[in-house]
């Protein structure tokens, strides 16, 4: 019996050590480390520059053209490292909480040969474990790479296709929970096999799978569902889902632990941090170096599926939550608007949902 953990397992171990700032070993031909830049310490930098045979900053495009430069890669651009930055010009880098105060950061030096294949891993891997896209990527000698014991290793090649493969999701238990909507209701707990948080479906009633089932994909919003935010429209689409349902007898809520659209409750913050500087929250999402929206939608579909549903009238305002819906399986018979929570304070931001995310408002 093997009692090792298997790659997938690999790769969640290695994003609690990204987490925590512990190097991670890339293996592919050569050997190299690899650290965020946002839990980069003064003393592993030092480290890394004594074995460092040369050293990159990986940015995702959408950052690299915030600083101005060009992603030579497509989705990503490599800096070489000066000699000469600290952990304070890594950080500046990566968080775009300093851009207006020192726009100028360069000139920037960057690699154009050879297949970026292994820091496209590593970008996605750190992306993955919810810190700012950009990764610190040190190439080392075969001298060097003997001495990395008790660092998780992964190999590129092998490690790459599980990256970003759905996860498998089982419903490990559910009870009976009357809510102040559906006195009637269960609460399903389903736990994916690679060690991501768990999510949850709210089954109010009994619904009848051979109809269509009255379903809402609701990612969490801790600022809105539980204090109330005004700026955005989470908490009233999360309690108006919940009444509809529990006035019709039957429907299931999935709460789908997706904060920020997928960029973890941090980044979240950060990019609310840039919305008081005038961006709006796509420009935000951008300056940080993620994509509009970084959800798995492909989770949603599984835990319906487990649950025996696969034809659904979807409460629903973004039309990328249909077509996931479909292209995994689940048909989506009927869209069910919900357009509730607009105030002065998030008006402009559900007016750039509507135009730049194609949100039916």
């Amino acid at each position: 019996m093997a009692l090792g953990p298997s790659i997938q397992e690999q790769i969640s171990r290695a994003r609690a050590d990204l987490r925590m700032g512990v190097p991670v070993v890339l293996e592919m031909g050569q050997t190299a480390l690899l650290v965020p830049a946002e839990t980069l310490t003064h003393e592993r930098l030092s480290h890394l520059r004594q074995i460092a045979e040369e050293m990159l900053l990986v940015l995702s495009a959408k950052r690299a053209a915030t600083l101005k430069f060009a992603a030579y890669d497509g989705d990503l651009a490599r800096v070489f490292v000066p000699q000469e930055a600290d952990t304070a010009w890594i950080k500046a880098m990566a968080d775009p909480s300093s851009d207006l105060k020192t726009p100028l950061k360069g000139p920037f030096q960057c690699k154009r040969d050879g297949p970026p294949i292994v820091e496209r891993f590593a970008l996605n891997l750190v992306k993955s474990a919810h810190l700012l896209p950009t990764a610190l990527i040190t190439y080392t000698g075969q001298s060097e790479a003997a001495s990395f014991s008790g660092l998780t290793r992964l190999p590129v090649e092998t490690a790459y296709p599980h990256l970003s493969e759905a996860a498998i999701l089982s419903d490990i238990i559910s009870a009976r929970l009357p809510i102040s909507a559906a006195p009637k209701g269960h609460l399903h707990v389903f736990r994916p096999d690679n060690g991501a948080e768990e999510h949850y479906a709210m089954e109010i009633g009994k619904p009848e799978r051979s109809e269509p089932v009255l379903v809402r994909l609701h990612s969490a919003c801790f600022t809105g569902d539980v204090l109330g935010s005004l700026k955005c429209d989470c908490g009233a689409q999360l309690r108006g889902a919940l009444d509809q349902m529990g006035q019709t007898g039957q429907g299931v809520l999935l709460y789908l632990n997706q904060e920020g659209r997928g960029i973890g409750m941090a980044n979240k913050m950060r990019a609310y941090s840039l919305q008081d500087e005038g961006f709006d929250t796509v420009e935000a999402n951008h300056r940080l170096g993620f994509e509009d929206d970084e959800r798995d939608f492909r989770i949603g579909a599984s835990i319906l599926k487990e649950m025996g549903i696969h034809d659904i009238r979807l409460m629903t305002n973004n039309p990328a939550k249909i077509l996931m819906m479909e292209k995994n399986g689940v048909k989506v018979h009927e869209r069910v608007p919900l357009v509730l929570g607009e105030n002065p304070v998030n008006a402009h931001y559900l007016a750039t949902k509507a135009r730049k995310s194609g949100h039916l408002l």
